[in-house]
């Protein structure tokens, strides 16, 4: 058996917190912060595949604009993003470990496209078929599943709206894993070819027939927090649980700062973003 950190007194210092709690006991911001000092480097850098989204939004805020706000919790300085897509348009290699592999393949795509701003969310979405592709490559079984079940997720309720509102289903499905792949071939299948290939297919079905979109969004992030509970169960001072605990302290941090008002809003955006998306970038 492979021999794992263990972190008994930090663990055992962090306060408790429930999905239901109005409260957190310090943000993500903080709790990352606290990581650094405490974490092993081969535990540090994992856990930097899970900020690799913040430096996924800085990379798609940089191209769209030199002069945008860098979001804190990213990993990659501006300088090392903009020597990154300085290299890309010189085709020199990137041999920088800091630097995620997807990178330079979405950097080319972007620059090859004669006006990439017309692509909208299908570039955010490319973004993150890429990242989570990366993702599930992590070799800690608890994060590449935790990539997984995200997009899927992602994945099978955009599949049932896109459907619900007559948009094409294949067109807005991200990533390559196998549910990506049965859902692109039965896009017209009453249940996506999902209902015997996916456990949980059915419980995103009957959430997604919520009519309240703020319960909804409530009950998506308490379906991926009892997730983690199930695949933690016999973690109490490793790197796995305080990967859990890191995805938990970011759900409750959300909801701390979400109203129903909101909540609205994201589902709109949603369904609008769906429906104004008419170009797809070459290759996707």
């Amino acid at each position: 058996m492979l021999f794992k950190n263990q972190y008994y007194y930090f663990v055992a210092g962090l306060p408790d917190f429930e999905f239901d709690s109005m409260k957190l006991p310090f943000t993500v911001e903080e709790f990352r912060e606290m990581l650094n000092d405490v974490l092993k480097s081969s535990d540090k850098k994992l856990l930097d595949n899970y900020f690799l989204i913040r430096d996924n939004d800085n990379l798609l805020h940089f191209l769209k604009n030199k002069e945008a706000n860098f979001e804190l919790l990213g990993k990659l300085t501006p300088e090392d993003i903009a020597n990154t897509v300085s290299k890309v348009k010189e085709n020199i290699p990137i041999k920088e470990k800091s630097i995620p592999p997807y990178f330079e393949d979405y950097i080319k795509r972007w620059l090859g496209e004669e006006n990439p701003h017309e692509g909208g969310k299908l570039w955010e979405d490319l973004l993150t078929s890429l990242y989570m592709d990366y993702g599930m490559r992590v070799k800690n079984t608890l994060m590449s599943g935790w990539f997984e079940l995200n997009l899927n997720i992602g994945n099978i309720l955009t599949a049932i709206y896109a459907r619900k509102y007559q948009l094409p289903v294949a067109k807005f499905i991200v990533g390559n894993n196998r549910v990506a792949k049965i859902i692109r071939e039965n896009a017209n299948a009453r249940d996506f070819g999902l209902s015997l290939e996916l456990e949980y297919f059915d419980a995103l079905q009957r959430i997604s027939e919520e009519e309240d979109i703020y319960e909804r969004e409530r009950r998506i992030d308490k379906f991926r927090w009892e997730w983690l509970e199930d695949n933690t169960v016999f973690d109490y001072f490793n790197v796995e649980y305080i990967f859990a605990y890191l995805c938990k302290l970011q759900i409750l941090e959300r909801w701390v700062s979400l109203n129903a008002e909101e909540g609205e809003q994201i589902f709109r955006d949603l369904i609008n973003n769906l429906k104004n998306e008419t170009k797809i970038p070459d290759k996707y």
